[in-house]
């Protein structure tokens, strides 16, 4: 079950490890994490944003390609459109990726520093913090049948009153459905919950 206090956690101890800032896609599917994270500054973002690196990120390369842990500074990643050098100057001048999970499931990490490069010891505690966001993010393999029948409702038009109604049950119990199927699906809003249960093929 996931549990937003521990995440929560985990991203703060992330937040100590990478001094400038990272970035974490977790379960990306079909170009799109379930859950994304960015705390690099607002104006390496927008430069990254605006000229369409995510497609030429070596570090996005690198994490599609293999699984583990590499620095930027590693001379086998190719970088032919110079993004390191970019990022430097922005100040992101020393950073590690991290890439685990399948193909089909890929969670891919970045942290970065401006100081010096990353050490060993560094590396293998983002890894292991990067295993444990990904296990902890596993998309569910089902819902219960009350989750489901909450949602669809909702999915099919229904407001709460009238959902509650068909289900025979209170309106205040519909919404902790709705809040359990949202906490389940690790969704901000109902909508979201629907999509993603639409997504993992469970609605």
């Amino acid at each position: 079950m996931f549990e937003k206090s521990i995440f929560d956690r985990e991203l703060r101890i992330l937040d100590a490890l990478a001094p400038q800032g990272y970035n974490i896609g977790l379960h990306i599917r079909f170009t799109s994490p379930l859950i994304a994270f960015q705390t690099y500054a607002a104006e390496w973002l927008a430069h990254y944003t605006e000229h369409g690196y995510l497609l030429r990120d070596p570090t996005v390369a690198w994490g599609f390609s293999t699984t583990g842990a590499t620095r930027w500074s590693n001379d086998r990643i190719p970088d032919p459109f110079g993004i390191f050098l970019n990022a430097a100057r922005f100040g992101l001048k020393y950073g590690a990726t991290i890439s685990w999970g399948p193909i089909a499931s890929r969670t891919i990490a970045s942290v970065a520093r401006a100081d010096r490069e990353f050490e060993d010891a560094e590396i293998a505690q983002v890894e292991a913090l990067v295993r444990r966001l990904h296990d902890m993010t596993e998309p569910p393999q089902e819902l219960t049948k009350a989750q489901i029948e909450a949602l669809k409702c909702i999915a099919d038009g229904d407001r709460h009153a009238a959902a509650a109604c068909k289900l025979g049950i209170s309106e205040s119990a519909l919404k902790a459905r709705l809040s359990s199927a949202r906490q389940r699906l690790m969704a901000r809003t109902t909508a979201e919950a629907i999509q993603r249960a639409k997504d993992y093929r469970l609605l």
